[in-house]
């Protein structure tokens, strides 16, 4: 099941903010307040949000969506971004891909890549990769977070530093100015982290929304990122970008 247009809008800017209420939802979007409840109704029963009080509350700061209504939220970016991504990715490289929905979406992207060599902690990613037959898959141990269907912990870590990898691909819980990449999950904060520090080169993948998002654990400032995938950035974003020298790389 998707959401509409104006189902995702919602939900990203919910996630910006602490408390959106009906009326302002209903000025926003110039329909009526019917018109918003459904969609209201819609998202609070995919535990996408919660209502409260006369409007809707975001998340929160310290969980991120379930995977399963995560894989709502801007898949054409998403695809987009993962298709421009992909495209620079030599045959033979050896790829870490890290946890989140549009890391996923670079894992399909790599269907006519050959002889690659890629290393997850995402189960997700595994079971896409079962499909290309062309490309090696090594799965890391650790802890299994069921509704994220990932491996974290010690023992992910442990299995990520035994290696010096090509590139290193990750997604992000937020985007703070000033704190730079964020995540819900110190865990997985931490899993990002190792990525970065074990790849030549490291490249972040996320849509514009999610600049603000209120996550709560660092994973690095913008100073450790090399390259960056995204679908669209305010000017003083980019400003921002080229000041911590990141190599930002905007889809069509």
């Amino acid at each position: 099941m998707s959401l509409s247009e104006r189902q995702n809008q919602i939900l990203n800017w919910v996630q910006q903010v602490d408390y959106l209420s009906i009326e302002t939802l209903v000025e926003r979007f110039d329909v009526s307040s019917q018109t918003i409840r459904k969609d209201v109704n819609h998202l609070a029963e995919l535990h996408l949000i919660r209502r409260q009080h006369g409007g809707i509350t975001l998340m929160s700061t310290a969980e991120n969506l379930p995977f399963d209504n995560r894989q709502y939220l801007n898949g054409n970016a998403k695809q987009k971004i993962a298709n421009a991504l992909v495209a620079q990715i030599p045959d033979g490289a050896s790829l870490v891909l890290g946890v989140g929905t549009t890391v996923e979406y670079v894992a399909k992207a790599l269907a006519n890549h050959k002889d690659l060599q890629v290393f997850t902690n995402n189960l997700t990613v595994a079971g896409i990769l079962c499909a290309f037959p062309n490309i090696q898959v090594r799965v890391a141990g650790g802890k299994m977070r069921h509704s994220h269907r990932d491996l974290v912990g010690v023992e992910t870590i442990e299995f990520l530093r035994e290696f010096y990898f090509d590139f290193g691909i990750i997604g992000c819980g937020g985007l703070d100015e000033e704190m730079g990449v964020l995540d819900f999950d110190p865990e997985e904060a931490a899993i990002s982290r190792v990525i970065i520090e074990q790849s030549r080169h490291n490249v972040l993948v996320c849509d514009q929304h999610k600049w603000g998002r209120k996550a709560m654990a660092r994973v690095q400032p913008f100073s450790h990122i090399n390259q960056f995938f995204t679908d669209a950035v305010s000017a003083e974003q980019a400003a921002l970008l080229a000041r911590h020298n990141v190599d930002l790389n905007l889809i069509d």
